[in-house]
């Protein structure tokens, strides 16, 4: 009799165990536990760390709260300014209240990646190409702010919103390559056209000093075959001064002396 007591008390106390061990549970470091018991949300958030519930009734739903990196897909679209493009991007989101997560919304990462593919579709819509290509810091709040305000409700903090990559049509490509060639070569010809008004004005200047002095434009004439001679060139050319053809065109001009008259 003595002996059944004991093995019904070890088997007993088995059962216990086994109970308990049942309704034993985990929660990491980086995890929060919400306990629904017969299909209702029970006490608080369970904090990371060994903690138990009861078998057959609480059921335990774990949610975590580290940062989750999610891709958008590139979605197609027509900017303000009729241009389409398509355009992809990035949202950094974390879980701050694990029970509204489980509960308010079925599915809570496929909802964020929903209102993240619409939200980037407005602000396609609502923005001109130059802002999509040199002003993304406004848009990224903008993106950011419209993910946000609905996820609020579900227990969803957004950290950040990037937009990645601007593809653009080829025919695009083509026509910007070809408009910022057109502006570099306006710009060169500005450049040029400058030069030669300025050194046109040197040039002017230089010449009414020569006309002061005859001989500075002889020292000008060394100078010039000195720098023509020292290219060690096998032809020179040397030019020659005009006011010398007008020299002669004035001797020639001249009569001659009469001759002398005999005693």
């Amino acid at each position: 009799m003595l002996q059944e007591l004991v093995t019904a008390a070890v088997a007993v106390g088995a059962g216990g165990v086994a109970y308990l061990l049942a309704g034993a549970r985990v929660i990491k470091q980086y995890e929060r536990g919400v306990v629904f018991r017969l299909g209702r949300v029970v006490g608080d958030v369970r904090s990371p760390g060994f903690t138990t519930v009861v078998p057959a009734v609480d059921r335990l739903r774990k949610v975590n709260l580290q940062i989750v990196t999610m891709p958008i897909p590139a979605q197609e679209g027509i900017t303000r300014d009729n241009v389409t493009v398509r355009v992809d991007a990035v949202v950094y989101f974390r879980v701050v209240d694990a029970a509204a997560a489980i509960v308010n919304v079925e599915d809570y990462r496929f909802a964020v990646s929903q209102m993240a593919q619409t939200s980037l579709r407005s602000i396609i819509g609502k923005s001109e190409l130059d802002d999509l290509l040199s002003n993304r810091e406004k848009l990224n709040e903008g993106l950011e702010l419209m993910i946000d305000s609905p996820a609020i409700g579900w227990g969803v903090q957004i950290d950040r919103v990037e937009i990645k990559d601007v593809s653009l049509p080829e025919s695009m490509k083509r026509s910007m390559a070809r408009q910022a060639e057109a502006d570099r070569e306006r710009r060169a010809r500005i450049i040029n056209a400058d030069a030669e008004l300025q050194a046109s004005k040197k040039l002017a200047d230089a010449a009414k000093e020569m006309s002061d002095q005859p001989a500075a434009l002889q020292l000008r004439l060394l100078q010039t075959i000195t720098a023509v001679a020292a290219e060690k060139n096998s032809t020179l050319v040397l030019p020659f001064p005009v006011e010398l053809l007008r020299f002669l065109e004035k001797a020639q001009q001249q009569p001659p002396p009469p001759p002398p008259v005999g005693p």
